[in-house]
């Protein structure tokens, strides 16, 4: 039978050993069909690039989803009560409460996946900016009546100094001055308050491939093809305040409202909302597993309260305990004032997706506006609850325990890069969200490990040797393609680590010694 579904996937693919079907998945163990029908273990380090923080088919989470579905719970009851959605929100909020320092409420959209909690995100900040626009450029209209009457009753009239501020030329007639005066005003409010939102990001960053989230990720291969539908955002480069600053500067502006003081027309200036918001992931996962460092934290935060930019912070794939924390930006002391959250909060097999929004950016009137079908459903919520009691059971155990694991994997890693340090160039992440990056081999002396640099397909090379000789399963992440990422579950065992020690020992041996006649494409 042709390939009919993504048929152009499945060949690039293909030329990596990497086209494999998988029919059961348990723990950290996704087992493929072998030639003889007969399955084949591998160990899972893509984990669902980060959805498997209780790995694949958590026996507390199959045994709800039997219960659910023998219960007909009810997936499709929209627009009615959902009392278990609110049980889930509050949940969040307690969470969110102890690791921010905060009792402000958030208040939540449900989504089915990561990209749409981010468009849904930047739709309500877009919403509350127009909203504080609208309600700046409604004061500035008062202002314009108010000044006209007090003009004609005589109570006002227009200083000199107006028109050298406003750059106009007084009219001879004196009946003239206030229409000119107002005609200035309206021209320079129109123009700023047309202007497109700002929407900021960091380069590396990734937020998703949908119409609008796309927009927002660095990777110009997957933005370029679709730059006449998109959003303007301007991406800021790492540990770079004075980017932060330039922009500001660049950006803000006023309006102007014309009100009476002392008898004589004065011009208000109030603060144009430029900014619509600034997404960042606390660790960037296919930018390279790249951890946004403390200072730069403190710098974004001080950058939003200064421009009112709110903050969009990405938990997507760094979030639901991966580093040790519901949060790793509240391991930063990074407070946001939207977060999206998703892959791990279905707990390996429900579609589930929130962002959340602090009281203080809310706008009611977009929960009328911003819907979904499948979202908010009974069976999503109800696994997501049981995700996060597990998370929370104990005192939180399964956090102590992704801290832990998360350091004997990279203790693991560490050693490694210091045994082939003309090999491995980097190890980065932060708990169980680590990456290992290669020197680039684009000159390597080996012709098809060179092509393969050159071409972008050297990570997935080096991940089909891992998955056909070692039965060891992990990816380069997307935008940089010399990153090989770990995301394993918190249940991973030294005997997996061990494993992985072994495999990726050969490949470093390969890399070392250019042997491309060693590597593996097929089982």
């Amino acid at each position: 039978m042709s390939e009919l579904a993504e048929p152009n996937l499945r060949a690039l693919l293909a030329t990596a050993g990497l086209d494999v079907e998988y029919v059961r998945g348990e723990g950290n163990t996704l087992y493929r069909r072998g030639e003889d029908g007969g399955e084949i273990p591998v160990i899972d380090y893509a984990g669902g690039y980060g959805s498997l923080i209780l790995g694949h088919h958590h026996p507390a989470i199959a045994a709800l989803v039997r219960q659910l579905v023998d219960e007909r719970t009810p997936v499709h009851a929209q627009f009615s009560s959902h009392p278990y959605a609110n049980d889930l929100a509050a949940v969040l909020n307690r969470i969110v409460h102890r690791e921010t320092g905060t009792d402000e409420p958030y208040y939540a959209t449900f989504a089915n996946s990561g990209a749409e909690a981010i468009e849904a995100a930047v739709k309500h900040a877009e919403m509350d900016r127009v909203i504080r626009l609208g309600e700046i450029l409604a004061d500035v209209t008062a202002g314009l009546e108010e000044v006209r009457a007090a003009v004609d009753a005589g109570r006002a009239t227009v200083p000199e100094e107006l028109f050298a501020r406003l750059g106009i030329a007084r009219p001879a007639a004196d009946g003239d001055a206030l229409g000119a005066v107002i005609a200035e005003v309206t021209r320079r409010n129109e123009d700023r308050s047309g202007k497109a939102p700002v929407l900021l990001a960091l380069e590396s960053g990734f937020h998703g491939k949908l119409m609008g989230s796309v927009q927002l990720t660095h990777n110009a291969g997957y933005r370029t093809p679709f730059a006449a539908l998109g959003l303007r955002t301007r991406f800021v480069p790492h540990d770079a305040p004075e980017v932060l600053h330039a922009i500001l500067a660049e950006e803000r502006g006023v309006l102007l409202r014309p009100a009476v003081e002392d008898g004589e027309v004065r011009l208000v200036e109030r603060a144009h909302p430029a900014f619509c918001a600034f997404l960042l992931e606390p660790i960037q996962g296919e930018g390279g597993i790249r951890p946004l460092s403390e200072s730069f934290a403190r710098d974004i935060q001080e950058f939003g309260e200064a421009a009112d930019c709110p903050l969009v912070v990405d938990e997507i794939q760094s979030g639901m305990g991966r580093t040790g924390a519901l949060l790793a930006s509240s391991r930063l002391g990074l407070r946001g004032d939207y977060y999206a959250l998703a892959k791990s909060l279905g707990g390996g097999i429900a579609k589930a997706a929130v962002m959340l929004v602090r009281e203080a950016r809310y706008q009611p009137h977009f929960e009328l506006v911003h819907s979904s079908t499948f979202a908010k459903d009974s069976f999503s919520c109800h696994v997501a609850l049981k995700v996060l009691e597990l998370l929370e059971a104990d005192d939180g155990l399964l956090y102590r325990r992704a801290v832990e694991r998360g350091a004997a994997l990279e203790g693991m890693l560490d050693k490694l890069r210091a045994s082939f340090p003309d090999v491995v160039k980097e190890i980065r992440g932060r708990g169980l969200m680590l990456g290992m990056e290669f020197h680039d081999q684009s000159g390597a002396a080996s012709e098809e490990i060179g092509a393969a640099a050159r071409s972008g397909m050297f990570g997935y090379v080096v991940a089909g040797h891992l998955l056909n000789a070692h039965r060891i399963r992990t990816f380069p992440t997307a935008s940089a393609v010399h990153t090989l990422r770990f995301e394993p579950s918190v249940f991973l065992t030294d005997e997996e680590i061990d494993r992985l020690r072994v495999a990726l020992t050969d490949v470093c041996v390969i890399l070392r010694d250019q042997r491309a006649d060693r590597l593996t494409f097929s089982a």
